[in-house]
């Protein structure tokens, strides 16, 4: 690296064991107020609901995909592979920052705090700002980001359906939910990697470590991104948002911290955050904590709908949730929403606080993100082509499931 540490910075992680920081500008990154927000920020949301060991963070994710891009970057130049110092350091940063524009809870909140605003987007704003603040020094990593940069393989790195990101919370979120059949091997798929025209590539024999690797993406969505408990409990916090919206731009004023009530009264848009380094540096401060500190301020509220999912969510008393492959009927539904509002004795117009329905969608393989197989001839070819695999080939198909999901009853 270009510049060395004044002392050496070492980090002991629990999946990886230790980690080294290799610069002084990745450390003074690391401890900026932006990047040490991640650590009140859980990587798994509501997940722990399910499995109670799911409490490590966006902040422990970052690091441990930092580590990982050093062991690939350090592969693919053993592999004669020319990266220079300055495009080392920048994907470095660039997969450091890749989840800095997360709110609170992660995608939970993703589309009901704010609208409609993927953290990937607020994470680009941020990452600028950081090059603003540092002179220009993560200029290559934005270009990276952005993938703007001439040697696409960076990106690839950062983003794409085999990227560093997946590589370390497949295997951390194994570690912490103790859900071992979504080990992924990354070591070895990292060893596979290569670069053929500029491409991210996987050497042949790496053939069956992507093949587990999809699968057990599969499985860990199943099992624990969309657990139907998780999502029970999701749709609640949304609600609960939603409602708070509903009172704060309304009739009523809640008791909340003064950056969570700010996002309640006011409904910003990406251009708002574009345009506002101030309403950037608001959202910023927000964590999963000030979302905690209002549930149990609010499960006092006169409001009913607030008081009772707020009483819920602290006694895990979640709502009923039933998850299948088949539609529900339009009688189904109308049939379960008369049902619920006669045994919550609720009014129409709140029913949707405690009664949802919708669909989850999980596909392993996105045929239109290629992973390329690098065969013994030479050759770059799709990795749904490259064998007789049709675990990969169906693993392409969008598998979708149903879900209606109600309160038992109110506290």
């Amino acid at each position: 690296m270009s510049e060395t540490l004044k002392s050496h910075k070492i980090l002991n992680d629990p999946v990886y064991g230790f980690i080294t920081i290799p610069s002084e500008l990745i450390f003074s990154i690391i401890d900026h107020p932006y990047f040490q927000r991640l650590r009140r920020i859980k990587q798994l949301g509501l997940t722990d609901f399910v499995y109670p060991g799911a409490l490590h963070t966006r902040f422990h994710h970052a690091l441990g995909a930092m580590h990982l891009m050093t062991i690939t970057l350090d592969n693919l130049r053993n592999k004669g592979n020319e990266i220079s110092d300055e495009e080392y350091e920048a994907a470095l940063i660039a997969i450091l920052l890749h989840d800095v524009g997360h709110g609170p809870f992660s995608h939970a909140l993703e589309f009901s705090l704010l609208q409609n605003i993927p953290h990937e987007s607020l994470s680009l704003l941020i990452i600028e700002e950081l090059n603003r603040q540092f002179d220009g020094r993560l200029e290559l990593a934005v270009k990276i980001f952005k993938n703007q940069y001439e040697r696409k393989f960076f990106h690839q790195l950062v983003s794409s359906q085999l990227d560093i990101d997946r590589l370390d919370y497949l295997q951390r979120d194994c570690f912490f939910t103790g859900v071992s059949e979504g080990t992924i091997g990354a070591d070895r798929i990292i060893k596979m990697m290569d670069i053929k025209n500029d491409q991210l590539v996987v050497e042949e024999k790496g053939l069956y470590s992507i093949e587990n690797f999809l699968s057990a993406r599969r499985l860990m969505y199943w099992q624990v991104y969309l657990h139907k408990t998780t999502v029970s409990a999701e749709k609640m916090l949304i609600n609960l948002i939603m409602r708070g919206k509903e009172i704060q731009q309304g009739r009523g004023k809640l008791n909340g911290t003064e950056e969570l009530i700010y996002f309640l009264e006011n409904d910003f848009r990406f251009y708002d955050f574009e345009n506002s380094r101030e309403l950037l540096d608001r959202f910023l401060t927000l964590d999963d904590f000030d979302i905690w500190g209002a549930i149990k301020l609010w499960k006092n509220e006169s409001d009913y709908i607030l008081r009772n999912i707020s009483e819920m969510f602290l006694t895990r008393k979640l709502y009923k949730i039933n998850l299948r492959s088949e539609e529900f009927s339009e009688e189904e539904i109308m049939d379960l929403k008369h049902k619920t509002m006669n045994r919550l004795n609720i009014p129409k117009e709140d029913l949707h606080y405690f009664f949802n329905h919708g669909s989850l969608s999980n596909n392993a393989y996105l045929t239109k993100e290629r992973i390329y197989i690098l065969t013994k001839k030479g050759k770059i070819i799709d990795v749904a082509q490259a064998a007789d695999l049709p675990n990969i080939k169906a693993m392409s198909k969008i598998v979708k499931k149903h879900y209606v999901c109600l309160a038992k009853n109110l506290t």
